[in-house]
């Protein structure tokens, strides 16, 4: 009988390394939409058409129907199809006490993301929250870092929401799981993988010996960009009150902009979108570290900026296919201007370096060295070379629609690694931009001060650039009821 499975590639096994008790490896958010058109006749939300449709569209991205299996004796995980895949499990239904604020949203939340995924199932699930004030409900995704990279735009949403508000859609067509193969065929396939590794090898030296000059300058290209990487993790990072060890619970906050008024930075200052949130970060970091007595004069606070590598023939593929930047955010600078030049000035450099190359090539030689890859995930783990990830990903500007049902906001989530207390996500959608904070519930119990500074950090650049310290559009205390919607990556 035929099997199928797929190893996993070094960089998506990471991050089931990078997964301890104390940091869950899952990414996601929550989105809110209006509620109306899934309203059921008791006045909650229609949940069995939504798993339906959630069902109809599963063959679109096979890796939510696949767990993990592991390869015997070395324990190297692979995918496989789930023959026991229960949409149940999967997609839940929960509800906040009516009329339920924002506070209560963000809590229940926060206690969803503190529970790891089962690696016994597809690693994800979708929370659907109903019990809203202003007539709208809330989808939470949680899904894997190994299943998807947050900038590929290959996971649920991408493929339940649309551009227009049409409730329709097909039965799910009929799905039936391949066999997963046994353990001695698992390790029959890997020891055959391995022997055929030297004629790789020297398939390469061919390769080299045919044009030796562009073989060496490839390598060393790419022994370049490795090293420009390691040598910008060699250094420890500022030991602040948010970079202590951390523990499973979580808080979750957001906070939105006006996207006209980001972009209205930008053109002021020159630069990009990305260097205007990252200054309002910084911004805000430095407000907030002020405030815990922390002398910021000389901090080199560092922050991990994820960068998509993809290239055109790898759109829409599953997986991780990610690098980084790694640069010093300038939180002792106390002049906003000065702040965003310098910061401007880092990422114009970064994009004509090579560090962000530096991540594929390791994980390329992870790729036959497999030792490689668990030494360096332990090593970047108790070293924690950076103090912050920020993450911004790119969404459509015009609405979008779930069965009808218009979403109006999302809030992303990245998730923390050791010794890092906080994440900041960013998803830009319909001339709004969202920052999700996803947090260590102690070492981070004042996050809402934290929203607060970023709200001022921001009415500070505005007002440098523009003349406007008026308050941007941003979260409410209390979610407040719209009306009907007008028609109008990732």
């Amino acid at each position: 009988m035929s099997y199928w499975y797929e190893r996993l590639t070094a960089q998506d096994r990471s991050f089931l390394v990078f997964e301890k008790d104390n940091t869950h490896m899952h990414l996601g958010g929550i989105t809110l939409f209006e509620h109306t058109p899934l309203t059921t006749p008791d006045g909650g939300v229609d949940i069995e058409r939504i798993r339906s449709y959630i069902n109809s569209r599963l063959h679109f991205i096979p890796r939510y129907r696949q767990r993990l299996a592991y390869i015997p004796i070395e324990d190297y995980p692979v995918w496989v199809d789930d023959d026991r895949l229960n949409l149940h499990y999967h997609v839940r239904h929960t509800s906040v006490p009516r009329p339920g604020d924002e506070r209560q949203l963000k809590r229940l939340a926060a206690r969803i993301m503190s529970a790891p995924l089962d690696r016994r199932r597809p690693l994800w699930e979708v929370w659907v929250i109903e019990g809203l004030e202003g007539d709208r409900f809330a989808m939470l995704l949680k899904t894997h870092h190994s299943v998807v990279d947050g900038v590929s735009g290959v996971d649920l949403m991408s493929v339940l929401l649309r551009p227009d508000s049409s409730d329709h859609f097909e039965e799910a067509p009929t799905w039936r799981p391949r066999p997963a193969p046994s353990g001695l065929e698992l390790v029959r396939d890997e020891l055959t993988r391995r022997a055929n590794m030297p004629r790789a090898v020297w398939d390469q030296m061919q390769n080299f010996l045919r044009d030796p000059r562009r073989a060496a300058a490839a390598l060393v290209d790419e022994l370049s960009s490795t090293w420009e990487f390691i040598n910008a993790g060699l250094r420890r990072p500022a030991d602040t009150p948010l970079n202590r060890p951390i523990g499973p619970y979580r808080r979750f906050d957001w906070h939105a902009f006006d996207l006209a008024q980001v972009k209205a930075v930008k053109n002021r200052f020159g630069g990009t979108v990305n260097d205007v949130i990252l200054t309002t970060v910084t911004g805000a970091i430095r407000r907030f570290l002020t405030r815990r007595m922390t002398a910021v004069d000389s901090l080199d606070y560092r922050a991990v900026v994820p960068v998509n590598v993809r290239r055109a023939n790898e759109l829409g593929a599953p997986g991780n296919h990610v690098s980084a930047w790694m640069l010093s955010l300038p939180v002792n600078e106390p002049n906003v201007r000065e702040r965003f030049r310098r910061i401007s000035e880092a990422t114009t450099q970064l994009k004509q370096s090579k560090q962000a190359q530096g991540i594929e090539a390791l994980t390329q030689i992870a790729e036959i060295m497999d030792p490689v890859l668990t030494l360096g995930v332990r090593l970047a783990a108790r070293v924690a070379p950076y103090n912050l990830i920020v993450t911004n990903v790119p969404g459509p500007q015009f609405p979008l629609y779930l069965l009808g049902s218009r979403l109006l906001e999302g809030y992303p989530s990245v998730p923390l690694f050791d010794y890092q207390g906080l994440g900041v996500a960013i998803f830009s959608y319909d001339n709004r931009l969202f920052f999700g904070l996803n947090a260590d519930w102690d070492l981070v119990h004042d996050l809402h001060d934290l929203v607060a500074d970023l709200d001022a950090s921001f009415r500070e650049l505005l007002h440098a650039a523009t003349g406007d310290d008026r308050r941007a559009p941003a979260k409410r205390t209390r979610i407040a009821k719209r009306g009907p919607s007008r028609a109008q990556a990732i």
